[in-house]
């Protein structure tokens, strides 16, 4: 038997290195039509070491329309400095993977304690390929290390999972939603203290070291409605019925132009505020927590803030596999139908980018069929994983339930003097 838990992390080991060697030749055929003629490493080649270049100056990039990230991002974006006898590029990837191994051997570990499974590093480690080579030339691979790393650190010291999820937050501010599941009193008052302390103290460091820490505020305001987000597709589809706008270049996205664009986007933020409005009231209403529930209920809150999110880059996949990971080493978990979900939305996002992206920017109906069948799972999945989220944290554990009293748990039985009369 310890021979066969011993094989099964080995037989993980391989599918990593195969995969990720996989994804690296992916990466170095980048020019190819369908992996998208160089534009998936062009972001890390040309923007990322632009803004390498102004960071190493002790400045955040000021007045960039492209520069919409919390100041954590800064330190990501120098951190391959540390390998200077690499390229830029070079350096970027080799972190990129370091990263990727760092959430893989967290997730296997986890897997292996007592009551726990694999299914979570297997995920990981065969659901994030299906993006091809797009996790290696963009950060979120490391932003969902935080989060996933939080996650897990809750269950034995909540100050770590607290500072972990803040960390995150300044690079990308998704990964505080991680927190929205902690079981209520002590561990809560814990880790959000932490992160408060950990946020305010790395806030502290960069805004003595950089210059423009949050100018990336100004640039989030003019966003507009990406062609891959939900408003999009309605978009996309409204261009069949005669709507005049299109898609062009902006804020580092493919957005779309014209009337009722900005009504789109209203409406998409008017979603993600009821969307909060939501959880904060499953979070009042909650009555009974798993060591699963921490999961869930981050997995259910990025869901849904992804999907009402005026963007849903590919990227973002990224993040919903980590979380999704995460419920699956867990055998309390709820969500994993909604982890199937997840990885079929998964592969139809690379079949939009960098596949078939022409069609998604120009709105032909295989364009918006594509983007009609992902965000549809997408939504599937925040609904679905809600639903479950909810139920199950309403359920009173069974030795909460209070007994019954012996007389009603025991058959009727008619007094011997009244059976003998008849």
């Amino acid at each position: 038997m310890s021979a066969l838990r011993n094989l099964r992390p080995l037989a993980l080991a391989a599918a990593w290195l195969a995969t990720r060697a996989l994804m690296l030749w992916l990466l170095a055929h980048d020019d190819l039509r369908l992996l998208g003629r160089g534009g998936v490493s062009r972001e890390v080649g040309h923007l990322y070491f632009r803004w390498y270049g102004v960071l190493s100056q002790g400045a955040f990039p000021a007045g960039d329309r492209l520069w919409q990230y919390p100041p954590g991002a800064g330190p990501v974006l120098l951190a391959p400095a540390l390998l200077p006898w690499l390229t830029y590029v070079t350096a970027f990837v080799a972190l990129t993977l370091v990263a990727d191994l760092v959430i893989t051997v967290a997730l296997t570990r986890a897997g292996r304690r007592p009551g726990r499974s694999l299914r979570g590093a297997l995920l990981w480690v065969l659901g994030l390929p299906l993006l091809l080579h797009i996790p290696l030339a963009r950060y979120d691979v490391e932003v969902t290390a935080f989060a996933v790393l939080s996650l897990l650190a809750l269950s034995r010291s909540a100050r770590a999972g607290g500072t972990l999820a803040a960390l995150g937050a300044l690079v990308k501010v998704w990964p505080a939603l991680a927190l929205i599941g902690t079981p209520r009193g002590r561990t809560t008052r814990e880790a959000w203290t932490s992160a408060v302390v950990a946020a305010a103290a790395l806030l502290a460091v960069l805004a003595a070291a950089f210059s423009n820490p949050f100018d990336f505020l100004r640039q989030q305001g003019g966003r507009g409605v990406q062609i891959e987000s939900l408003g999009g597709t309605v978009l996309g589809f409204a261009r069949h019925a005669g709507w005049p706008g299109r898609a062009r270049y902006q804020y580092g996205a493919m957005e779309f132009v014209g009337p009722y664009v900005s009504s789109v986007a209203a409406a998409s933020l008017a979603l993600t505020v009821a969307a909060f409005g939501v959880l904060l009231l499953w979070r009042v209403r909650a009555r009974h927590w798993t060591a699963a529930t921490p999961y869930d209920a981050a997995l259910a809150a990025v869901l849904l803030f992804t999907v009402t999110s005026r963007v849903i880059s590919p990227q973002y996949m990224v993040w919903l596999l980590g979380l999704a990971a995460v419920c699956l080493t867990s055998r309390h978990t709820t969500q994993r139908p909604v982890a199937a979900l997840i990885v079929a939305a998964t592969a139809v996002s690379t079949v939009v980018y960098p596949a078939m992206y022409g069609e998604v920017i120009h709105s032909t109906w295989t364009g918006c069929l594509l983007m009609l069948v992902r965000n549809g799972l997408l939504a599937i999945a925040a609904g679905l994983s809600l639903v479950r989220l909810w139920r199950s944290s309403a359920r009173r554990a069974a030795a909460d339930r209070p007994l019954s009293p012996p007389a009603a748990r025991r058959p009727h039985r008619m007094p011997t003097l009244l059976r003998t009369r008849q």
